[in-house]
């Protein structure tokens, strides 16, 4: 079903959509690699902690570290695609991620967990802008579907880690370093494919795309925080969901299911709402939506996590994953070029993953120094509360720039 996206041009139909195919495949396959590291954690996290003696603000960097990494070394990335090419670089980022996951499997030592969270970041900060530009680059006259797969395929990741890593682990004896280490297989699988496409070199073009940032562009900042705040409240309950649910009272297996759904509710959401918005033109509005389903299901969850709690974890996956695919495509209608939107995606990165990496670290420090998870809560809830009145901020719409 997925060629009769494209258009092909009579005479080289079969062979281009046989093209076109293997690169949609190849964007799939490195989405879905972008999250399980992280979230594959969230259901073996205190179990983790218990085991290697370690506090939760430190045993929160084996998330927050990957996500300062995306932040810092995103505006690399384009210098890496000039020295390697874009495929190869992608292909090396795939590699890398298949290594870092693999270093899980000596787990019980904390260094190397900790490692491994580092080499992991670095390798998605590189891929993920890469993506974008293979998007760019391939797909033009298709941005708004492929895009729709793009951040589906990467919702599929997140909620397959968080909801497949539990019976791995029981598959593999109970010993959560081996099902932590089971995702560097489709990271394996991601390297094979993108080895398999042709390397491109790279043009002036993309090297004049790849120099500054919009400081002095207010609405890159807009959309930066935005961003900082989505992903920190994403990357918050993907450390602490589980542990919330389960200091009040519900059992861990219910806890670990309530976790899987949210992750899971971020699917159709990450497909259905920018198709929504690139149909209706109604994407500021559709952000506004998703902060306060954000912001009222945390604040149940918060306030009462043992009320409907299956509502409020569906409600809180469908607005973060919708909150999280609308803002991959914020760049694309703010920049009026190219290299515009090239500078803005770099930025909107750098900027929201280097703040969103605290945010598993305080809530973990937060409830070292309070014994409970009710107070870091109660903050997460007024951030979602700040995200819904930037998204109501931006809603004049974009103002675009070269």
């Amino acid at each position: 079903m997925l060629p009769t996206v494209f258009s092909i041009a009579p005479g080289r139909r079969k062979l281009k959509t046989r093209s076109r195919t293997l690169l949609l495949l190849a964007l799939v396959v490195a989405a879905i690699n972008l999250r399980p590291g992280i979230t594959s954690l969230a259901p073996l996290i205190e179990r983790i902690a218990d085991e290697l003696a370690l506090s939760r603000s430190l045993i929160s960097l084996t998330t927050a570290l990957p996500v300062l990494c995306m932040g810092l070394l995103a505006p690399f990335a384009p210098r890496v695609a000039l020295r390697l090419g874009l495929e190869r670089s992608i292909a090396l980022c795939m590699g890398g991620i298949a290594v870092a996951l693999l270093m899980r499997l000596a787990g019980q030592s904390s260094a190397v967990l900790i490692a491994s969270a580092v080499l992991l970041g670095a390798a998605i900060a590189i891929a993920g802008p890469l993506l974008s530009g293979f998007i760019k680059r391939h797909f033009v006259g298709q941005m708004g579907i492929v895009v729709g797969w793009y951040s589906l395929s990467m919702a599929i990741g997140g909620a397959a880690g968080a909801v497949l890593t539990a019976p791995a682990t029981q598959l593999f004896g109970d010993s959560w370093s081996q099902g932590l280490a089971v995702w560097a297989l489709p990271a394996a699988l991601g390297l094979l494919l993108w080895l398999c496409l042709p390397s491109q070199a790279e043009s002036a073009d993309a090297a004049e795309g790849a120099r500054g940032l919009p400081w002095n562009q207010p609405r890159a900042w807009l959309i930066s925080a935005f961003f900082a705040l989505q992903s920190g409240l994403f990357y918050a309950l993907a450390t602490w969901a589980v542990a919330r649910y389960h200091e009040a009272g519900l059992p861990l297996l219910r806890s670990n299911a309530l976790f899987s759904l949210s992750m899971l509710m971020g699917v159709p959401s990450a497909f259905l709402l920018p198709w929504l918005a690139q149909r209706f033109g109604n994407r500021y509005w559709l952000l506004v939506a998703c902060g306060l389903a954000s912001s009222i299901s945390l604040a149940m969850i918060t306030l009462v996590p043992t009320f409907a709690p299956e509502l409020w974890a569906a409600t809180i996956g469908f607005g973060l994953g919708g909150s999280f695919a609308l803002s991959l495509v914020l760049p694309l209608y703010e920049a009026g070029s190219p290299l515009a939107v090239s500078r803005w995606t770099a930025m909107m990165l750098c900027m929201g993953y280097s703040m969103a990496c605290l945010a598993p670290v305080l809530i973990g420090l937060a409830r070292d120094l309070t014994g409970h998870y009710h107070l870091p809560f109660m903050v997460l809830t007024g951030l979602a509360l700040l995200m819904t009145l930037l998204a109501w901020g931006m809603r004049s719409g974009p103002r675009h720039t070269s």
